[in-house]
């Protein structure tokens, strides 16, 4: 199933994308009566039997509204956890010549940062070397801790997109990435939530384009550590909890890849647009 949130109304609603529109759970459950989800926390907190009574509106005659009528809200609003994977993609390793890591490398990202598709992220005026990251989010669906890698994925509620935008002159500044990875804005994700029973994590394409030219075509299987292997890894420390996001690394192709003399950085008017394999497409420009 395809999930999404969207603001009407001064509240953030859920919704289910369809060949036919978007159905609004909300007025759809009112209309029909129907006990079924009606936020994304519920849905992921009722896991396969929330998802089973929330498919019950795809069968019904509900009114659909058009895509470009809403107002996206990230999938996930409020995680108590956003980490992050560093140089887990063999060609970014390769370009930004970095030597293959023995562990997966844990970072961190705060809410602050979370940013909706179409949303235009303005960048800081305390940095320059603005840069683009396509990402594979993990959503937890249920609380996992010291769990095997052999069954980490049942852990998984979903995936979206994500783009971890950079701020590499604040990243490099010190041996502390956080700095330049968790300015406000710097956590784009969306447009929707695909339920996990949807994704093989392993084998999807993945690319980045910013002003409609391509910077960044991969595929999820160059990834050094799996999206099973990042969750166990990380639950044998911290307990991860349902809707936290896990940014799982980028592929090669990164401003910061580039020779020197090549390197032109993300500048306001800027579209960056990242592009994953049966989950859709995550646009935002930079302001």
């Amino acid at each position: 199933m395809k999930l999404l949130n969207f603001e009407l109304e001064g509240e953030i609603r859920l919704g289910i994308k369809t060949d036919r529109g978007i159905i609004d759970a909300k007025k759809a459950a009112a209309a029909y009566s129907c006990d079924v989800p009606t936020t994304m926390e519920q849905v992921i907190a009722g896991g396969e039997q929330g998802l089973k009574r929330l498919a019950a509106l795809l069968e019904a005659d509900v009114d659909m509204m058009e895509e470009d009528q809403i107002v996206y809200a990230p999938p996930v609003v409020n995680p108590e956890k956003i980490l992050c994977v560093g140089l887990n993609y063999r060609g970014h390793a390769q370009e930004t010549k970095a030597e293959i890591p023995e562990w997966p490398i844990l970072f961190s990202k705060f809410n602050n940062a979370l940013a909706a598709h179409q949303q235009v992220v303005k960048l800081p005026r305390t940095a320059e070397k603005f840069d683009y990251e396509a990402e594979l989010v993990i959503v937890i669906g249920k609380e996992a801790a010291n769990v095997t890698k052999e069954e980490a994925l049942s852990y998984v509620f979903g995936y979206t997109c994500g783009n971890d935008l950079s701020a590499r002159d604040l990243q490099l500044r010190s041996g502390q990435w956080l700095l330049g990875k968790t300015c406000d804005g710097f956590a784009p994700v969306g447009p929707y939530l695909v339920t996990a029973d949807e994704i093989d994590p392993n084998n999807l394409d993945i690319s980045c384009e910013v002003n409609g030219s391509v910077r960044q075509s991969s595929n999820t299987g160059d990834m050094i550590f799996d999206c099973a292997t990042i969750i166990s890894y990380a639950s044998q420390y911290m307990t991860l909890k349902p809707g936290d996001l896990i940014f799982t690394g980028t592929p090669s192709g990164v401003i910061l890849g580039y020779p020197k003399d090549r390197r032109q950085w993300l500048k306001p008017g800027d579209e960056v647009s990242i592009i994953i394999e049966k989950i859709g497409t995550l646009t935002n420009k930079m302001g």
